[in-house]
């Protein structure tokens, strides 16, 4: 039964919004009528146990008001929130925010520079408008944080060294919050303490690019190159139901164009990013030609800005009842069959007539292609399948490939086959069938497959076959 709100002269009885209730007690213990109970049951948007009033036994002696330690949970029934109607006057509408949009500032034609891939990297994040950067020092990334610590102050920029990566991704958390490009550089203990961050971010979509330059595992393992964060990148991205597309550059020009491109589809699908390079490919020096444009950001509708127009937005992953945390996923989900569909990306590399179709990613993928040079000059017919997209793995590039007359798929990694396993589970939910042998070519611990050995451990198997 609920209180008669209209009688203003009457002695006010207590009124009750469960949902600021959380359950102390305080006016159980007050009520001389005994009139105030626990319901017993959780407030699925609360998680606590509020209370309920009888108001048939109640006297309004006013004593439950005092007692109640919450300012808008029990109150007297005349009371009129100061949100519903300040001063006597309707609340103002909230004002509705529109994009901002994007602006290409075109740039002259420049020299192509000799650049490591960090700074390649780094590089391409200011061209795309990042202005906001947070992050840890960890080798064999630290290069790239170093350059835009270096640029930042300059361009009106903010760098900020954070405690650990735990605080990083939080920085990011709030920077990506309010519609700003914001990245940091990583390696893989690193990467690994973002986690639950990342986590909250696909949660609350809110975009950031992370640069994760792999290094040799587990533990604290080496500072060599290795590419063993497959598995968590694609298969193990925090808690709950969570993919972040993950791009694979193989040299230093696509550390800055792959970098570009990242936030651009952060932006457009209010996801994280992550780029994934080996400690080689983040230490490499290559010719790098710069873009003819450059992005300065606008500010998207969605975004918590601290302004006028923005201030109905809010950025949460909290859905704490079950039905609006599925409804949710679903959506989630909705956006990870768009972007499987949209954003698949690979390169090919002489596979047109190949009998022997190599499957390698970052500097492995330049080995594969030494190795395609020896074996041709021996007659095997060579060629290369690249993922860019290691999530979404870009099957559908793959596929046709099949229908050739191969002899084997070789796929050649750093890692004990975790690109290997991302192609196996794609080409499962293909439904591909009567495939041609899949064999490898692996090492651990930070080192690369070498060109030679590639090209050797073919030759064995066809001699083999």
């Amino acid at each position: 039964m609920s209180p008669d709100v209209k009688n203003k002269t009457a002695r006010p009885k207590p009124f009750l919004r469960p949902e600021y209730c959380k359950g102390c007690g305080r006016c159980v213990a007050a009520c001389p009528k005994k009139c105030i109970s626990s319901t017993g049951e959780v407030n699925p948007e609360t998680g606590c146990v509020p209370v309920q009033i009888n108001y048939q036994e109640c006297i309004s002696c006013g004593t439950c008001f005092m007692a109640c330690p919450e300012p808008y949970a029990l109150h007297p029934d005349n009371i009129e929130y100061f949100w519903e109607v300040p001063n006597g006057q309707p609340q103002e509408k909230l004002p509705t925010a529109e994009d901002i949009p994007d602006r290409i500032i075109p740039l002259p034609n420049l020299e192509p520079m000799m650049i490591k891939g960090t700074y390649a990297s780094a590089i391409g994040a200011l061209l795309a408008g990042c202005r906001h950067f947070f992050g840890y020092p960890i080798t064999p990334s630290t290069e790239g944080a170093e350059l835009m610590a270096k640029i930042l102050p300059h361009v009106e920029g903010v760098f900020l060294q954070a405690v650990s990566e735990v605080a990083t991704i939080n920085y990011m958390y709030g920077c990506g919050g309010a519609g700003r490009p914001c990245m940091t550089f990583t390696s893989s203990p690193g990467f690994s303490l973002m986690l639950e961050g990342i986590s909250y971010m696909i949660g609350a979509q809110v975009p950031g690019v992370i640069v994760n330059v792999m290094r040799g595992g587990p533990g604290l393992g080496n500072i060599a190159p290795e590419q063993a964060d497959i598995k968590l990148v694609c298969r193990g991205l925090g808690h709950g139901n969570t993919h972040a597309i993950a791009l694979a550059p193989s040299d230093p020009q696509e550390m800055l164009d792959l970098t570009m491109e990242a936030f651009k589809l952060t932006f457009k699908y209010r996801l994280p990013v992550i780029i994934l390079g080996d400690g080689y490919l983040g230490q490499v020096t290559g010719q790098v030609k710069l873009p003819d444009h450059m992005i300065e950001p606008g500010i998207p509708k969605w975004a918590v800005a601290g302004d006028h127009d923005h201030r109905a937005n809010l950025i949460c992953s909290i859905q704490l009842t079950d039905v609006d945390l599925e409804k949710f996923n679903e959506h989630l989900n909705d956006v990870y069959r768009n972007i499987t569909e949209h954003e698949q990306r690979s390169d090919l590399f002489m596979t047109d007539d190949c009998e022997v179709l190599f499957v390698a990613a970052n500097t492995p993928a330049r080995m594969a292609k030494g190795a395609i040079k020896i074996l041709r000059d021996q007659g095997i017919k060579a060629g290369l399948f690249r993922p860019i997209t290691l999530w979404p793995f870009p099957i559908d590039a793959l596929l046709p490939l099949l229908q050739k007359k191969l002899h084997r798929i070789v796929v050649v990694e750093a890692s004990p086959g975790q690109l290997e396993d991302e192609m196996y589970l794609a080409l499962s939910h293909a439904g591909a069938v009567n495939l041609p042998p899949i064999e490898h070519v692996r090492h651990l611990g930070g080192i690369l497959p070498q060109s030679q050995e590639i090209a050797a451990a073919v030759l064995k198997m066809e001699e083999v076959q």
